[in-house]
């Protein structure tokens, strides 16, 4: 059901069809959702439990710590299996997770439980990705993935919104029901849609093994390492966005600043993915990156005005975003028979990135304030910009230049 390692994809065929693409959608925005939704319902967790906010917050980095350590895993066996398989089945323990989130009898069984979801959700997403690149025609791969990713932005500023709500009125555990309920049901058209083989490529004129000929371990590594710069670099604004505004007494305003921020970033996805299957994926995502590290320092400059803070956070969500399809397009085109692996590594980074913000940004802004974390940030995002490079030489000279096929 999937490409055999180290075989690439050609561009035959028809391509995908809308309904894998929708059903993709779909499983991130559950996915990210359940992801998402964990911050808001804290408070009525804690309560649940009789125990401290403070220590709910466990909860989110159990989850995490789990998935930054099972993807890298959970990607080398779904290249190494079926992809289908693996998804279906990373699903139905996803949607078990959330049962047991829900009908957890205590806050042990509850953290178990969140860990559990965190290794689900690294064998998910990074899967997901992967069979719609291989399978989506070479010239419209970063589209595709823009789409199937705007699922996770979606649930960023729908999704968890959502849930909330629902947790305030109907109880947090409602929320896990649902996406368990969710979850399980998409596991069946998935076993069913992705049942038909890309065309892999003819053998390389040389008879060289296309595996043989692809940058190594070190290579990807590095072009990871690109975007947990850019993960720190977004999310230490993110983060602690809401926070500053609460101190600076425009609490009223949060509401409405996150959803131009979420409206933003699904734009920005999909601007991203159209330019790197029109040019070179490299070039897309070092502009992304450079535009992120100059609009971050003005969203700084803006802090105190509302109306253009607003203008700000909405221009520069269009640019960070634009980065990660980007990135995902490229490293599909360098490591075709170690997608999943790679996207998973992909995946790990950012929420690298995404927990050293979280970590280093409180001090930062308690110890500053919140435009020089902003400043900081778009330092990083400069020298991530820097940092990223194309492929190898020996590859271009074999494969040729992403995004010109």
């Amino acid at each position: 059901m999937h490409s055999p390692p180290g075989e690439p994809v050609v561009d035959v065929g028809p391509g995908l069809s809308a309904g894998p693409v929708v059903l993709a959608w779909l499983t991130q925005f559950l996915v990210g959702t359940d992801l998402f939704v964990v911050a808001p319902l804290l408070p009525r967790i804690a309560a649940s439990f009789g125990i401290s906010a403070a220590s709910t917050g466990l909860l989110v980095t159990a989850f995490s710590v789990a998935y930054v350590v099972a993807s890298p895993f959970a990607g080398w066996i779904s290249d190494r299996r079926d992809r289908a398989t693996v998804l279906v089945v990373a699903l139905v323990l996803f949607s078990a997770a959330n049962v047991g989130t829900a009908l957890a009898p205590g806050f042990g069984v509850l953290l178990l439980a969140r860990v559990v979801a965190g290794v689900a959700a690294a064998a998910t997403g990074p899967t997901v990705y992967a069979l719609v690149s291989t399978r989506a025609r070479p010239r419209a791969r970063a589209q595709v993935l823009a789409v199937v990713g705007s699922g996770l932005l979606t649930a960023l500023w729908v999704g968890a919104p959502a849930g909330s709500l629902l947790g305030r009125y109907v109880g947090w555990q409602a929320a896990f029901v649902i996406l368990a309920a969710g979850t399980f049901l998409l596991a069946f058209p998935h076993a069913v849609v992705w049942r038909v083989r890309p065309v892999p490529a003819a053998a390389s004129p040389a008879g060289t093994p296309e595996r043989a000929r692809l940058p190594g371990t070190g290579v990807a590594v590095s072009a990871v390492a690109v975007t947990t710069l850019w993960a720190f670099a977004v999310y230490s604004l993110y983060t602690f966005l809401a926070v500053a505004l609460h101190a600076d007494g425009r609490a009223t305003a949060v509401t409405w600043l996150l959803v131009v921020y979420g409206v933003g970033a699904v734009v920005g996805g999909q601007l991203g993915g159209r330019l790197a299957d029109r040019g070179d994926a490299v070039r897309i995502t070092r502009a992304a990156l450079a535009l992120t590290a100059v609009l971050e320092a003005v969203v700084a400059v803006l802090f105190e005005v509302t109306w253009s803070l607003a203008c700000a956070l909405g221009l520069f969500a269009v640019a960070a975003y634009a980065f990660f399809p980007a990135q995902q397009r490229h490293l599909v085109d360098v490591f075709p028979g170690r997608a999943t692996a790679v996207l998973s590594w992909n995946n790990s980074a950012l929420f690298v990135g995404l927990s050293l913000a979280g970590a280093a940004g409180g001090p930062l802004v308690h110890a500053l304030d919140y435009p020089a974390l902003l400043y900081i940030g778009a330092a990083v995002a400069a020298a991530a910009c820097l940092v990223a490079r194309g492929r190898p030489a020996r590859a271009r000279g074999t494969q040729g230049r992403p995004g010109r096929r």
